[in-house]
């Protein structure tokens, strides 16, 4: 079997591949039925527990009119508030001062969905990478409805394409689904260069949920996310990816076309499936040891399991960091 060093060059040109033969997304196909709404709706009661905890704890103050999120302390002065006092700052600087704390009546979820041409990758019966993040996403908003916070979308490939500003209605989550159902990928993956524009349109704090096969250049990534962290955003990595892309398709010779840039390779996969597995597993366990060093959340959501155990995992994900292993 030849040698797998020459072939590393190629591995970054097919990492976003697939075979051109494969059909397209359907479109106009509804991304939540009824049904799937209630079940949605009963993961609220199932995950109550964390939620409660997390996402009601945020915005359920124990002070009247005040959230629990400490801003910064204010010398006291006659007419204030007393229950506010911090007791342990009198005894040291023997002074009188209130804790102050930022207005927050709900939580706005950012959700970064990327419509880039490698997310369109998908083979029968398997939904397309973008489906299944279109439908992660468009669940998410439900959530957040029926929990009284708001959801605004952003769909991006090399730049932000779409920007729906948050919104809490009924009428909001109607008109998030419709721009998700309206999108067909394409163009080159630009997250970075998304989250820079993002900087300016999310003007207040909240948890930050992108969907994407994170195909991108990983430096700039981490620093256009460094902003959000310094911002105290929360932040969620779902990383969705198709089984053919850890694997390799088992056939014994393919064209390879990468979506992005149309560049096509010929190889036999069985000759480089060991050398392409240990570095998509690299690069996997990169992202993930990057996210967690931040302290940001990463999950891998390969498209042949249930895309309703993405959503469950966001519910509880404070314990869950992983969704797929193997």
């Amino acid at each position: 079997m030849p040698s797998p060093t020459p072939l590393r060059p190629l591995l970054p040109r097919i990492r976003r591949a697939a075979p051109p033969a494969l059909p397209a997304r359907a479109r106009g196909v509804p991304l939540l039925t009824p049904a799937e709404l209630e079940r949605f709706k009963n993961l609220l009661v199932f995950a109550q527990a964390t939620v409660e905890g997390y996402f009601v704890g945020k915005h359920r103050s124990p002070h009247r009119g005040s959230s629990v999120e400490f801003a910064d302390y204010k010398e006291y002065a006659p007419g204030d508030d007393l229950a506010h006092l911090d007791w342990r700052v009198y005894g040291r600087a023997r002074r009188l001062f209130l804790r102050t704390y930022e207005e927050e009546t709900d939580m706005v979820v950012y959700l970064l969905v990327d419509v880039s041409a490698s997310m369109d990758y998908g083979r029968d019966p398997r939904a397309s990478k973008y489906i299944v993040a279109a439908k992660i996403a468009a669940a998410l908003a439900y959530l957040m409805l029926q929990q009284g916070d708001q959801a605004a979308l952003v769909t991006f490939a090399d730049t932000v394409r779409q920007y729906l500003a948050p919104g809490g209605t009924r009428r909001h989550l109607h008109r998030l689904v419709s721009e998700l159902e309206a999108v067909q990928p394409a163009s080159t993956t630009g997250l970075a260069a998304a989250l820079n524009e993002c900087t300016t349109l999310f003007r207040k704090r909240g948890r930050l949920v992108i969907l994407s096969d994170f195909l991108d250049d990983p430096a700039a990534r981490w620093d256009a996310l460094g902003q959000f962290l310094h911002r105290k955003f929360d932040i969620l990595l779902l990383q969705v990816v198709d089984p053919d892309e850890l694997t390799l398709p088992a056939v014994s010779v393919a064209k390879f076309e990468d979506m992005e840039t149309h560049e096509i390779v010929q190889v036999e996969p069985q000759e480089i499936r060991r050398a392409y597995q240990e570095t998509m597993r690299r690069q996997l366990d990169e992202l993930a040891g990057e996210a967690n060093r931040r302290r940001i959340q990463h999950a891998l959501v390969p498209t042949d399991r249930p895309y309703r155990e993405a959503i469950e995992a966001y519910l509880g994900f404070r314990g869950n960091n992983t969704l797929f292993a193997g």
